[in-house]
């Protein structure tokens, strides 16, 4: 069985319902079932099960792990996250938190109890939804949510080291813009000014290309890769001041 949790849209959901055409079991977890399509096309009907559970609420994600302890996973993919512009939209403290706990703390907790029941199997994957913002340096105004996704690939690194002695391994998903219904949402409906842009499918078509192979990383579009790459090398002072 895959597991994807925040499987409910965007590129979670893109990439579940690429797994399920092919025949995999898929179970996909949000806070808000009612994003699937209803109903769901009939090509994957069968191989789709969605349960309700919020990535910051440990007991429910304690309860997931539970139910799931008689299945094999081959693979969790954590897709979940929360995005803020905090670079250029004052934070308050609810938002912060809510920014840590879903990024990085209820991405920790999740691993931790994905990594048990795969110890347990002696096989499967663990991968985590990333982004490129968590490939910028270290610079002043750097955002929270640049800073919580660095976060998400050390934490990718760190449980690829723990657990590649016991034939787990462990993918850091890092994309560029997608044209996913969120991002939309918070440009206005106007992506046009995204560079590489590319669609949910074509990054579900990279990121399960890159599973298959058991890749450490991934980062997409390439050319974008190098945009970061370019922007890593400004004083950190210009860098501060790029648009958003």
């Amino acid at each position: 069985m895959i597991l994807i949790i925040g499987g409910t849209s965007g590129i979670g959901w893109a990439v579940a319902r690429q797994y399920a055409e092919a025949g995999q079991q898929v179970l996909v977890c949000g806070r808000d079932l009612a994003k699937l399509p209803n109903p769901l096309p009939e090509s994957i009907a069968n191989n789709v099960q969605a349960v309700a559970c919020d990535i910051t609420d440990l007991g429910q994600l304690q309860a997931l792990f539970a139910q799931l302890s008689t299945e094999v996973l081959d693979l969790v993919l954590v897709s979940a996250g929360f995005y803020f512009r905090d670079r250029f939209e004052q934070l308050d403290a609810s938002t912060t938190l809510r920014m840590l706990n879903t990024n990085i703390l209820g991405l920790d907790v999740a691993f931790s109890l994905a990594s048990k029941q795969l110890l347990q199997q002696g096989f499967g994957q663990l991968a985590a939804i990333a982004s490129v913002a968590g490939l910028l340096r270290d610079y002043p105004g750097a955002s929270l949510y640049s800073s919580c996704k660095k976060s998400v690939i050390q934490l990718c690194d760190s449980y690829r080291i723990a657990l590649k002695p016991f034939g787990i391994s462990v993918t850091a998903i890092i994309p560029g813009y997608v044209d996913t219904a969120k991002l939309r949402e918070i440009n206005q409906q106007d992506v046009s000014k995204k560079p590489f842009l590319i669609s949910e499918q074509q990054a579900a078509e990279r990121i399960i290309s890159a599973l298959a192979q058991r890749q450490a990383q991934l980062v997409f579009p390439r050319r974008m890769h190098w945009v970061i790459r370019l922007l890593n090398c400004l004083p950190a002072a210009l860098l501060a001041k790029r648009p958003a």
